[in-house]
This record gives structure tokens, C-alpha cells and sequence, in this order.
């Protein structure tokens, strides 16, 4: 299998059919084999009814049904797990990406990348709730991920398989899969894409994401620059207050035994026994954070590097 395309579906009855009938054209004739995965994630329409039509009329066509809603970072997860093409594409049923640039995606991968991004240059959504926070929080990832993309909620891209094996998904975490794999060592671009006005239905997502957003980049660069090494983390912060706590008590210590001036009622007192405190509950934490990563990669036997090749000489095969 060639290409792999996963679809996320949520109560799309009338663009899916248009969308998997673009789909057909555009693979059929790319000279590719195929397969379409559609993930119905709790569609409360007649999407599955439509998806069960088309399917049994269509062997390059396969469906998974979520008994309910687990948003679209599960749907992609599952699309994944079940992903059989060498090269697997990503996009949205609402008709808003165009089918007509996987082409293109798959020409710019044969360059030598891993990972492929589209970008909705000349985007048709609204600007205030929702072009004005993705620039906002597009140009955050690429601060603290390094990876210059410019548009990271863009579900149309590609993958090869492999750099998906490394990857998993958790919360909603899709929309940093460029970073994640860029942190397995994948190689990551990006290519303007065509963008179209939502033609029926309205957007799954507003504002609301936003601060969802921004705590995900929080634990994207915790576990792109820490996850195997949690103390230096929490063991730098907490040498910094464990630091900080016992210069001001060392310094209220002087006040109190040298100039003779009653401490017990400052409120830096309280702020030296604090950080103190917090010092030492950090670098435990880091302590702790250790084990519970060293239980999880050896009892699952997984490594923490991955190869992308390996060569070897004629006597070490034989």
C-alpha cells in the first residue's frame, strides 16, 4: 500500500459525500494504491449511514465507528494504528482542505521528508476567534518547539509510517505531531495549500481551545527537552528556591542574632521557610519523576533513541 489517507468524521452528512468522491478522483488517478479511513467519532447524524453505503461499494474504503465522542486526536489514533500505506495523509471532512493537494504533498515528501505540513496561506475563517489565535499560538509552538511552521492546525499533511510508530497521541495533541515527530528525528517541512470557506455546518472548535492550546505546548516542549531526564527540570527549579529560601534566612538569621531585631513577624520569614519547602518537594518530585521514567521504558522495553537507518558490512550479516 502506497498511501493511507485518515479522515476524522463528526456529523459531516453533507460534505463527507463530496469530500470521499474528491478523494477517489484525486487518488485513482495519482497512479498510487490507496486506502481511505474514515473514523466516525460519535456522529450523532447520518454520516455512518452514508460511510456504510459508500464503503460497501468501495474496497479502498474502510470505516471505524467510536461508540461515542473522543475528539479528533483518538480519531487520528486510530486512523494510525490501522494505516497500512508506506506514506499516510491527514485531512478534514468539512471540505475546507482541497483533496487536489496530496499530490503535492506526496511530491515534496520524495524530497527526502518525513513529515509534510500544509499551510492555509490565504485562510477563509473568521480573523478575531480564529485566524488571530492560531497566528498567535503557531508562532509560540515555533518559539518553543523550533519548528518553523507556520500553520500547525492545518489537518491536511503527511507522515511516513514509521515516524507515526514513534508518535503517540494523547489529549489533543494532533496538532503537534510535526513537533513530536520533529523530536524523533523526523525531518519536517511545510507547502501552501489551497483553503476553502466552511460550506455546510458550522466549526467543532472556537476560543475555547486557546488556553487548551497553550497548556499543550507546555507539555509538548516538557517531553520534546525532559522526558527522559525529568530532574534537570524540576531539580533546577527546585535548587533555585531551596537556594533563594536559605540566603533569606540566612540573612534574617544575621538580622536576628547580630543587630538584635525580632523577625518572627516579617512576612520574608515566611517566604524563606516557603521556598525552602518548595525546594526540597521539587527536587524530590525530579527524584520521583526519574523512576516512573525509567519503569516506564524498561518494563515496555522501549528504547530511548530511535534509528532511521542502519548499515551494515558483509561479514557482520553473515
Amino acid at each position: 500500500m502506497d498511501i493511507s489517507v485518515v479522515v476524522p468524521v463528526l456529523n459531516e452528512e453533507d460534505s463527507f459525500p463530496l469530500l470521499y468522491q474528491g478523494l477517489t478522483e484525486v487518488l485513482s488517478r495519482s497512479g498510487y494504491s490507496y486506502e481511505i479511513i474514515v473514523v466516525d467519532d460519535g456522529s450523532t447524524d447520518r454520516s455512518f449511514e452514508i460511510m456504510r453505503e459508500l464503503q460497501a461499494q468501495d474496497g479502498h474504503l474502510r470505516v471505524v465507528r467510536f461508540r461515542r465522542n473522543y475528539g479528533q486526536t483518538a480519531a487520528f489514533a486510530a486512523g494510525f494504528d490501522r494505516a497500512q500505506g508506506d506514506v499516510v495523509v491527514t485531512i478534514d471532512a468539512d471540505l475546507q482542505n482541497d483533496p487536489a493537494d496530496i499530490p503535492a504533498l506526496i511530491e515534496k515528501m520524495a524530497e527526502g521528508y518525513d513529515v509534510v505540513s500544509g499551510w492555509r496561506v490565504d485562510r477563509k475563517d473568521r480573523f478575531l476567534d480564529r485566524r488571530l489565535p492560531s497566528i498567535v499560538a503557531n508562532r509560540l509552538i515555533a518559539w518553543t518547539t523550533g519548528v518553523a511552521i507556520h500553520d500547525n492546525g492545518c489537518s491536511l499533511k503527511a507522515y511516513r509510517r514509521e515516524v507515526l510508530v514513534d508518535v503517540r497521541l494523547y489529549g489533543e495533541m494532533h496538532r503537534f505531531l510535526p513537533a513530536l515527530a520533529y523530536a524523533a528525528g523526523a525531518r519536517v517541512t511545510e507547502i501552501p495549500v489551497r483553503h476553502h470557506p466552511r460550506r455546510f455546518g458550522k466549526a467543532k472548535y472556537g476560543l475555547s481551545r486557546t488556553v487548551k492550546v497553550f497548556l499543550d505546548i507546555l507539555a509538548v516542549r516538557f517531553l520534546m527537552s525532559y522526558s527522559t531526564r525529568p530532574i534537570h527540570i524540576f531539580g533546577l527549579l527546585g535548587l533555585f528556591c531551596f537556594a533563594t529560601g536559605i540566603a533569606i534566612l540566612l540573612y534574617l538569621a544575621v538580622v536576628r542574632l547580630f543587630l538584635l531585631q525580632p523577625i518572627g513577624d516579617r512576612p520574608m520569614t515566611l517566604l524563606g521557610i516557603l521556598l525552602t519547602m518548595l525546594g526540597v518537594q521539587l527536587i524530590t518530585s525530579g527524584l520521583l519523576a526519574e523512576l516512573v521514567v525509567r519503569t516506564y521504558y524498561e518494563s515496555q522495553g522501549k528504547p530511548i533513541y530511535t534509528v532511521r537507518e542502519e548499515l551494515e558490512g558483509a561479514e557482520e550479516q553473515a
